[in-house]
């Protein structure tokens, strides 16, 4: 039984070795084949969006592309990627009606990301990515929209990350 498990262990070992030695994949499926980025804050130009959103995006994708890469960030551009955006939409919507009243509302934030891969333009993109929540209406929406903005806000930072790092 040792044994099996000292066979496993380097099996993993060699694994985990082969697919870091080239050192441009990671567990997470991305391909990475340079070393800085320049996110640049994510403005808000979406009418009625809390003040607090652009800062608070900015900081979720941030976390998600560098905590899942070796990638570092610098804010100038001389980096082999640039990621620059802007928050399009933040809306409150009617999600379902039930019995002539609204059932569901949803929170709907879109976002519009220019990406600029430096060592490989054909990966270049301009993309609105969308997501939403949708909550009862008979909660308001200042009681639950710092969870949804958080929800939502995890989603597109792993859209935007999946489109620009992992090509499946």
């Amino acid at each position: 039984m040792i044994l099996k498990n000292k066979g496993l262990w380097l099996f993993a070992l060699t694994l985990s070795l082969t697919l870091t030695a080239c050192g441009i994949y990671s567990f997470t499926g991305a391909s990475v084949e340079g070393k800085t980025i320049n996110i640049q804050f994510i403005e808000n130009k979406a009418p009625n969006a809390p003040p607090t959103l652009s800062a608070s995006f900015t900081n979720k994708l941030r976390n998600r592309i560098l905590s899942q890469t070796s990638l570092a960030q610098l804010n100038n551009d001389n980096t082999d990627y640039s990621m620059q955006g802007e928050i399009t939409e933040y809306s409150v919507t009617v999600a379902s009606i039930n019995a002539d009243a609204a059932a569901k509302n949803r929170l709907t934030i879109s976002v519009n990301i220019q990406y600029e891969n430096k060592l490989n333009t054909k990966a270049n993109f301009t993309q609105t990515f969308t997501r939403f929540a949708d909550f009862p209406s008979s909660q308001n929406i200042q009681s639950v929209e710092t969870q949804l903005i958080t929800t939502i806000s995890e989603q597109l930072a792993d859209d935007i990350f999946n489109k620009a790092f992992v090509n499946w």
